[in-house]
């Protein structure tokens, strides 16, 4: 299993939309390293799901429900989307500048590459944040 963190903005796709809905295609990358990100992720993977923009704080889990398949909204043909669905949210939200202070997360590729939308998370650091969200996962 893999471990990764797909960002939205809170307005456009939040949280509560996620659970409302349980299932839904992760659309509208438009970015080809976040692209490649999502055609190596596999049925089964987890993520954290990230409120950008004006939160910037982990606030739930999703699972990898389908793989990587053309995106509707993609006029162009060039990219993908995965399905996800919601697991749970966390307990604690975990804030980016909490991530930043941690040593623990030197690395981490949220920080490295912070205007990505989906980035890989290796299982150390998942853990880490895990306990930081006091959440099993």
């Amino acid at each position: 299993m893999a471990y990764w963190l797909l960002k939205s903005e809170p307005n456009t796709w939040s949280w509560d939309d996620q659970v409302r809905e349980k299932r839904t295609h992760w659309d509208g990358v438009r970015n080809y390293q976040a692209s490649n990100n999502m055609k190596a992720m596999k049925v089964g993977d987890l993520a954290f799901f990230y409120h950008s923009v004006n939160e910037k704080r982990i606030v739930g889990i999703v699972r990898v429900v389908k793989e990587y398949y053309p995106d509707h909204t993609d006029e162009s043909g060039r990219f993908g989307m995965v399905d996800v669905e919601a697991v749970k949210p966390v307990e604690t939200p975990v804030t980016l500048q909490q991530m930043k202070e941690d040593p623990r997360l030197d690395g981490l590729a949220l920080i490295r590459q912070s205007r990505l939308s989906v980035v890989p998370v290796s299982e150390e650091h998942w853990k880490v944040i895990c306990g930081l969200a006091e959440t099993e996962a």
